[in-house]
């Protein structure tokens, strides 16, 4: 295939980029997809490159974006004193206490990076079924909390029985 570019060398780079739901293909030789800066694909193999420089570069396109903020303005971790502005920037969070600082901004981002804002990844076949209960004791925990919250009282009893039940079912596993 030549590339759809110059029309003169093979085209060995494929560019597939969706803008706005359009999709775009483009077929193009290694020369001219570095002239358009598509193809730098030293960045990929370079030790520097990790998942916190790819979601810092994501970060920072949101924050360009954004609406300035007055010095003061900007919220800060009580514990380590990072704003969202630095986290986008450095593609970490600095303290665990940074996810509950910045959680409307983070809930939303991890919901699109990874499908939920729970990380339920596997569980140790060691550990059989207690860490799945564990994981719904705590799901109930929660949900018993909002239950609270809504003045759904008695739901919220319901889900307290429930909960006692399973914990009482996991000391029992445990024991």
């Amino acid at each position: 295939m030549i590339c759809e570019e110059c029309g003169k060398r093979e085209a060995t780079v494929r560019f597939e980029q969706v803008i706005n739901g359009k999709r775009t293909v483009m077929n193009l030789c290694r020369e001219c997809a570095e002239k358009k800066g598509i193809m730098n694909m030293n960045v990929f193999l370079q030790p520097s490159f990790n998942i916190s420089s790819l979601l810092s570069a994501l970060l920072g396109s949101q924050i360009k974006g954004a609406p300035a903020l007055e010095p003061g303005e900007e919220t800060r971790c009580p514990v380590c004193g990072m704003s969202y502005r630095d986290f986008a920037r450095a593609g970490m969070l600095g303290c665990s206490r940074c996810y509950k600082t910045f959680e409307e901004r983070l809930d939303p981002l991890l919901r699109r990076i990874h499908g939920s804002d729970r990380h339920v990844g596997k569980a140790p076949v060691k550990a059989g079924g207690s860490a799945k209960a564990r994981r719904e004791i705590d799901s109930l925990k929660r949900e018993l909390s909002r239950a609270i919250s809504k003045e759904a009282y008695e739901k919220a009893a319901e889900l307290r029985d429930t909960l006692k039940e399973m914990e009482q079912k996991l000391r029992g596993e445990q024991a």
